[in-house]
């Protein structure tokens, strides 16, 4: 049986829940073991799931968050989600908040249903005009 949007969306939710929360079980049991992080810095830095779990208890927080645009393709035991969301994370002291674009991985396994296999965490341009110059690229986009 293949797995719906909402299903996929709501693992994503979950697990976000879960960061908010600082539930280190609920996140254990989201995440896979062979799984990374990609944070949208300069330059790119990668979390394993050791690393992001540590950092989640010890200040690398999500205060807040909304998924805004929501976007899911699966294919056979894998599932892609790409979403735009409104994010305040937390390093100790500083904080780094606004739109983010974030895209998840989840693939299924035969013990433990749907895990997270990979995240990407990066700001978006706030620059309108590179939102609408590639809407003009889109081949179905004729308006």
């Amino acid at each position: 049986m293949a797995v719906s949007q909402a299903e996929i969306e709501a693992l994503s939710l979950s697990l976000m829940r879960a960061w908010v929360a600082g539930d280190e079980k609920a996140l254990k049991k989201l995440v896979a073991r062979d799984a990374m992080m990609m944070v949208g810095s300069l330059p790119p830095q990668l979390l394993d799931r050791p690393s992001f779990l540590a950092a989640a208890d010890r200040g690398f927080a999500c205060t807040k968050f909304a998924f805004r645009e929501v976007f899911v393709r699966t294919q056979r035991k894998s599932a892609w989600l790409v979403a735009g969301a409104e994010l305040e994370l937390a390093f100790g002291g500083k904080v780094w908040s606004g739109p983010f674009l974030i895209t998840d991985l989840w693939r299924k396994g035969t013990i433990g249903g749907w895990k997270l296999a990979d995240r990407s965490l990066a700001r978006l341009d706030t620059d309108d005009r590179i939102a609408a110059s590639v809407a003009k690229l889109q081949l179905w986009n004729k308006s």
